[in-house]
């Protein structure tokens, strides 16, 4: 017990004074949350298998865009937003660009598959708070999976010249542990001069313009756009931590996205919201697209996937032939699912992006927690605003929530 008492004063007196997430507090464990082998294994699978995913996802939407797959594809991701932003999420020039960090939510299950992804976020807060929990445990315990830097490794591979990690009001509540993370990639700085980096700044969106980079000779840099060369004026390159549907916020946005257009500046992730939807996962299960996703992913990733990207569909209020029902519900219109049981609704509603609503778990409704009007009530607004703003729902079963897992890399 007096190891763990001291273990547990050690941990906080390792916090930040400026904290990690603003206004949050913490309930402390002195030991890390553990990992079997086996499960390190998988996880270490996972991360590729996610990037493939990711990558198809990518091909699925131009295929769409040039008639090469069904319109409906880049009619559901494209809904909601404006045309401008559309348009430059198509230009040629970021094509290929996929997020550099995602986070996948995973739950982990009774189940012999042991976990389940709720959901994969390119836009992801926890990466200061996991290089901190890294760091502080590391100083416990030597088999630390990534080690005491093994964040800081990845995310400094990211942008390897260094940059401006921009984040917007919107999500303030994570800049503590961005400007925790900033100053410990800004101490690691090589004082080599032919390998030189930038300095690492935290900027808030709302006043952002592309800036100059310290570094004097111009700058290249051979992870971006997707394994083309970004060679610019010596600017910064840029780390978005801010949603898309937060543009309208961001004043000098133009001049950052046409700098990445002429490719002066390499943003990550990047400017595409289509990526950044929940809805991939009712996608990935629809008939019509699974021998795409047999072909993109290979048989053996497409039948890995399947076992661990939960049931999902998308809520389109479109009715059905009378013949037709919906695929593992067995109804024939979204409002029949309203009048399930308690028991029948372990089912999750999910905002599926591009909305003040579509992260943080503000819009996620679970069936069996509401009571049976309320529940009713948030399937036919589902359905009303599906054209604006696309909702998703998911099979839950009786997954057990447990604490979040590491950030993969690319």
């Amino acid at each position: 017990m007096l190891v763990q008492d001291d273990r547990l004063s050690a941990i906080r007196n390792a916090f930040p004074k400026e904290g990690l997430f603003a206004e949050k507090d913490w309930l402390l464990s002195p030991d890390p949350f553990p990992i079997d082998s086996k499960f390190l294994s998988e996880l270490e699978q996972l991360g590729h298998r996610l990037f493939v995913f990711q990558r198809a996802c990518n091909q699925l939407y131009q295929l769409s865009v040039k008639g090469k797959q069904p319109e409906w594809v880049a009619r559901y991701l494209d809904a909601g937003k404006p045309r401008e932003l559309i348009e430059f999420s198509r230009r040629k020039e970021i094509r290929d660009d996929l997020p550099r960090v995602i986070r996948p939510d995973l739950i982990l299950t009774p189940q012999s598959r042991g976990y389940i992804i709720a959901e994969i976020d390119s836009v992801p807060g926890g990466i200061g708070l996991t290089g901190w929990l890294n760091q502080t445990y590391s100083a416990f315990d030597q088999e630390i999976i990534g080690g005491a830097n093994g964040m800081l490794d990845g995310f400094q591979s990211v942008l390897p010249n260094g940059g401006d990690i921009v984040i917007s009001q919107e999500a303030a509540t994570y800049r503590p542990e961005m400007e925790w993370l900033a100053a410990r990639l800004n101490q690691r700085r090589t004082p080599n001069v032919e390998h030189q980096t930038s300095k690492w700044r935290v900027v808030a969106a709302e006043n952002y313009e592309p800036t100059k980079t310290e570094v004097p000779s111009p700058q290249s840099s051979p992870s971006g756009r997707g394994g083309r060369e970004v060679t610019g004026e010596g600017f910064q390159d840029v780390y978005r931590f801010f949603e898309l549907f937060d543009l309208p916020n961001i004043p000098g946005i133009k001049k950052t996205l046409r700098a990445n257009a002429e490719g002066k500046i390499d943003i990550t992730p990047p400017i595409k919201p289509y990526l950044e939807e929940k809805m991939w996962f009712a996608l990935f299960w629809l008939k019509p697209l699974r021998e795409f996703w047999r072909r993109e992913l290979g048989e053996k990733y497409f039948i890995k996937l399947q076992e661990v990207i939960p049931y999902s569909w998308l809520l389109d209020p479109t009715p059905l032939p009378q013949h037709a029902v919906i695929p593992r519900l067995e109804i024939h219109d979204w409002r029949e699912a309203a009048k399930f049981s308690q028991k029948d609704r372990e089912l999750l509603l999910k905002v599926s992006g591009f909305s003040p609503l579509g992260w943080g778990s503000r819009g996620i409704s679970l069936g069996s927690d509401l009571a049976h009007a309320e529940w009713q009530k948030r399937i036919e607004n589902a359905l009303a605003t599906f054209d604006s703003s696309p909702t998703i729902m998911q099979r839950l079963n009786d997954e057990r929530p447990r604490p979040p897992l590491p950030l993969l890399f690319r």
